[in-house]
């Protein structure tokens, strides 16, 4: 059984979880209040302002309280979080059931893809809407707020290369400063109109459903802002833990949300000509700059949570096999989470000043916001059923009960984002769309290619067979030979026997496997099987944040029939060259696509951490 965390344990991991997981829905005071009354969609009055209020109390309690901190984080993968943790545990649920199964993997890559759209508008709306607190102070500064957020922007990314565990130590208090504050601005407005507690009965959320129901259908677009950053508490499950993250919610995130908006709109019952940006308009004169620089902090601290969340994401796609390999840097030598993706930095940074550039405010962001956040609550709601349904093995009743009503708020709510695609919300559908279309090629493509390989390969114990009838000479040393397909002849084998014409004493034919869990232990990482004269069939598993290390990994063989001696082992690899062909494949466009990933895509070697002074390529054309 495991033991429960000492208490300073858990007010330390209850801190971290502060600045790294509740950064994103922390900053959404600054924009989501003021949206939904920016626009003249919904009319400024005392009625709709305790209705929004209500709305917004609901919709923390239903999505985030109830729906993630209590029920969603029940479901993790070997306690792992996150989308793709759901999305293993979902396939792995009706792996007996190969059609549903590829639908589902479909429908969780989609929201995988559709991640990364959200990565590139946090940064943007959250770091635009603490800039903007510079026009309030002094309206002047307004030509300022987009270069000024462009810079922070630009330094942010320029940092990543260098890791987060310097400034990381710093987030969880920061972030902790931001609740507090935020909470004592909106408490000291709430004295002032305690009647705007009020709000907090569901009476006047439904009162404003029902008499404005296409004024409060548009509030619904806008009021979903308040909960973006909720995917975040699932997430990041397996660098927490279920408890820290629910002290941190239930003992200071949601009570300093519900003080601070609650107080903006205790603000504007009073003044109503404040709601220009009420988060910076309850604030004294004196407390400005200091709060506009909170405020940023806060931003910063949110991006750098998406951020490293993007990098995160790309490596488990990555040894899922729906992307190619990429260059990943790790920025810790005792965090093996703490990662930087080059190409994945340099992305995001250009499409976040497209963004930042092309909408130039939080309030046209905010049309652009919202449609990525309600896809993934609904994918996670869908993927959640299938795993309680067919993976715990709930009764039917059971598992449609726990499910319909959370599927029933998440559509409205995509539903009320929907009419924002026009506003914005083309930009991040984009990246996502695009996002899935190559990571689908990559899959896709690496179907062909071991089709293509297992269509002109050569049966491995036949051609050994064969070989030893008249046996080459043999040659000291270790050869482990890395083979895509178990059971096939390796093209880097032939070539060393037709060019070289000997064989090693010892010959390892490597594959290694990918799963659909997180980790797989060192237990169960090897398995081997004799071939004869010295030959071996090995296979490696690795879950999809293990780091997959070949050389440690058969290092664990060790005193198994052989030994291996690092000086004395040579990795051969197969380099191929993809060559696209007219076939009933993938269309012409997309084949031509995989080609340039796979040919751009980072050395097989560094990927499965081979040492570069130990390895042979040999290149081979293979078409698809």
């Amino acid at each position: 059984m495991t033991q429960p965390r000492p208490t300073s344990s858990l007010a330390v991991l209850t801190l971290g979880a502060l600045g790294v997981v509740y950064g994103d829905i922390g900053t959404s005071p600054l924009y989501a209040f003021k949206e939904v009354f920016a626009h003249n969609h919904v009319p400024l009055t005392p009625d709709n302002i305790y209705g929004v209020l209500s709305l917004i109390f609901w919709t923390l309690t239903v999505v985030v309280s109830i729906k993630y901190v209590v029920l969603i984080l029940r479901a993790d993968n070997n306690g792992e979080g996150g989308l793709i943790a759901m999305l293993a545990l979902a396939s792995q649920a009706v792996r007996g059931r190969p059609v549903l199964r590829n639908r589902l993997l479909m429908v969780g890559i989609f929201g995988t893809s559709i991640f990364f759209g959200d990565g590139v508008i946090t940064p943007a709306v959250s770091v635009l809407g603490a800039m903007e607190g510079l026009e309030v102070a002094a309206p002047a500064l307004h030509s300022y707020i987009v270069p000024v957020s462009l810079a922070v922007l630009t330094l942010l990314f320029v940092v990543q290369r260098h890791g987060t565990g310097g400034i990381g130590k710093f987030f969880g208090p920061v972030t902790a400063l931001w609740f507090i504050v935020i909470s004592v601005l909106g408490f000291v407005h709430i004295v002032e109109n305690p009647s705007v507690m009020l709000a907090l009965s569901p009476f006047h959320a439904l009162r404003f459903m029902w008499q404005q129901p296409g004024v409060a259908f548009v509030a619904l677009g806008f009021i979903v802002l308040c909960v973006t950053g909720a995917e975040a508490l699932y997430a990041d499950m397996g660098h927490f833990g279920k408890r820290p993250i629910r002290v941190a919610w239930f003992g200071m995130v949601m009570p300093a949300l519900v003080l601070n908006y609650f107080g903006q709109g205790a603000m504007l019952l009073a003044s109503p000509e404040k709601a220009r940006n009420p988060f910076y308009e309850m604030a004294p004169e004196w407390a400005l700059y200091p709060l506009i620089a909170l405020a940023t902090c806060a931003a910063v601290i949110a991006s750098q949570a998406l951020i490293s969340a993007a990098f995160s994401v790309t490596k488990q796609a990555i040894q899922l096999g729906y992307m190619p390999r990429l260059r990943i840097l790790h920025t810790s030598v005792r965090e093996t989470g703490q990662i930087y993706v080059p190409f994945v930095n340099w992305s995001l940074y250009a499409c976040i000043v497209i963004a930042v550039l092309m909408f130039g405010s939080s309030s046209k962001l905010a049309g652009a916001y919202g449609i990525t956040v309600t896809i993934d609550m609904l994918i996670t709601t869908i993927m959640t059923f299938f795993v309680i349904r067919f993976g715990w093995n709930y009764p039917w009743t059971v598992s449609v009960a726990a499910t319909v009503f959370f599927f029933v708020v998440d559509v409205t709510y995509f539903a009320a984002n929907i009419v924002k695609v026009f506003d914005g919300g083309w930009f991040p559908l984009l990246i996502g769309v695009v996002m899935f279309t190559l990571m689908m090629t990559w899959k896709q493509g690496r179907v062909l290619m071991s089709e293509s390989l297992r269509h002109d390969a050569i049966d491995l114990k036949t051609f050994l067979e064969a070989v030893f009838i008249s046996p080459p000479t043999r040659v000291p040393g270790t050869a482990v030979f890395m083979v895509a397909e178990q059971g096939i002849t390796p093209n880097a084998l032939l070539h060393n026997l037709k060019h070289n014409k000997v064989l090693h004493e010892t010959n390892l034919f490597v594959t290694v496997k990918q799963h659909e869990v997180p980790w797989i232990g060192f237990d169960k990482r090897a398995e081997i099987a004799p071939l004869g004269h010295g030959c071996w069939q090995v296979t490696l598993h690795f879950g999809f944040k293990n780091e997959p290390d070949v050389p440690e990994a058969l290092a664990l063989l060790h005193n198994r029939s052989f030994q291996i001696d690092n000086m004395e082992t040579s990795y051969f690899l197969s380099r191929d060259i993809i060559v696209p062909s007219i076939s009933s494949g993938m269309a012409e466009w997309r084949e031509k696509l995989f080609a340039s990933m796979h040919l751009n895509a980072s050395a097989a070697a560094d990927y499965l951490s081979l040492p570069t002074n130990r390895v042979v390529e040999l290149g081979s054309k293979l078409e698809i």
